[in-house]
């Protein structure tokens, strides 16, 4: 039976059963939590004795869409890509280039096993796995891969925080992205890359979603976005947590250049505790409380400026 209050429209439904199995039965229909800028429903289709389950990423943030309106094709792209990674992704079953089948683009693809996990019993084994994961996806080589990495917002116009109680640190911090771009080749990036995008099973990374901003780009745009977000839900030492498993399974050091970039790409005006996180059940966090730990972040950046 389906959900209540969680259908889709019927031509949608019937634009995914067409591209299916024409034959399948829709079992359940419900909205996913978690997601900010797009709409997701998990579907449960029945053919003949075989139950399957999908994902539809519905693309309806029109101010999104506007300034990148092939998001469909580049998200079926990107999970192509994410074939050859070794990490579990979803894989496309088709996509709505431009809304024509179903109001907006979208992309159906399967759904995978597991659940993100943003209070782990063992956060240790945790961030473990986290770095151990996104090594896998930058062995791949993007050569050829038709998106490349672009930054949010301009650094030379990026001003000192006026909430920051230690700008001076800002200052230093921002002296860094001052000067020429850490000689790092590209590879194959999520470009999200962060807790609330991996899940997780019996302990064990299960898979990594959420792959429309894929492109080709530096590794450490990954790792700074990861650690930005580490140091927000928990603090900074996690963050380094992090860093030290990437290191240990990629051999490889890092410039805290790409900190300061994530600094600046998340920060458009003062920090706000991520809805996505209090879906998945983190409570306690406050506006406050993201400003103080990222004051502390710089602070531990700037005590640990390790170079690539």
């Amino acid at each position: 039976m389906i959900a209540y209050g969680d259908c889709l429209p019927d031509h949608v439904l019937q634009w995914v059963i067409n591209s299916v199995d024409s034959t399948a039965a829709v079992q359940s229909v419900y909205q996913l939590k978690g997601s900010t800028s797009s709409t997701l429903h998990s579907i449960t289709l029945k053919m003949e004795q075989t139950v399957r389950h999908y994902v539809i990423r519905r693309f309806d943030n029109q101010d999104w869409l506007t300034e990148e309106p092939d998001l469909a094709v580049h998200e079926a792209a990107s999970l192509r890509m994410a074939e050859g990674t070794g990490v579990t992704s979803p894989n496309v079953i088709a996509f709505d280039r431009n809304g024509d089948k179903c109001g907006v683009p979208a992309v159906l693809m399967t759904k995978l096993d597991g659940a993100v996990e943003l209070k782990p019993d063992n956060m240790e084994q945790w961030v473990d796995g986290l770095g151990k994961t996104l090594v896998k996806i930058h062995r791949i080589d993007a050569a050829g891969f038709p998106y490349d990495y672009f930054p949010y917002n301009d650094i030379d116009s990026f001003n000192i925080p006026a909430w920051s109680g230690v700008p001076e640190m800002w200052k230093k911090a921002l002296d860094i992205v001052s000067g020429p771009t850490p000689n790092a080749g590209d590879c194959f990036i999520h470009r999200d890359y962060h807790p609330a995008n991996v899940l997780w099973s019996d302990s064990a990374v299960s898979g990594v979603v959420d792959w429309v901003n894929a492109c080709k780009g530096p590794r450490g745009v990954d790792i700074g976005h990861c650690r930005l977000n580490l140091a927000m839900l928990y603090g900074p030492d996690t963050a380094d947590g992090f860093l030290m498993a990437y290191q240990h399974y990629a051999g490889k050091r890092y410039n805290r250049y790409w900190d300061v970039v994530a600094l600046i790409n998340f920060l458009d005006g003062p920090p706000e505790v991520y809805p996505g996180w209090r879906a998945f059940g983190v409570t306690g966090l406050t506006n406050q409380l993201i400003e103080e730990r990222l004051d502390d972040f710089v602070i531990q950046l700037m005590k640990n400026a390790d170079v690539e």
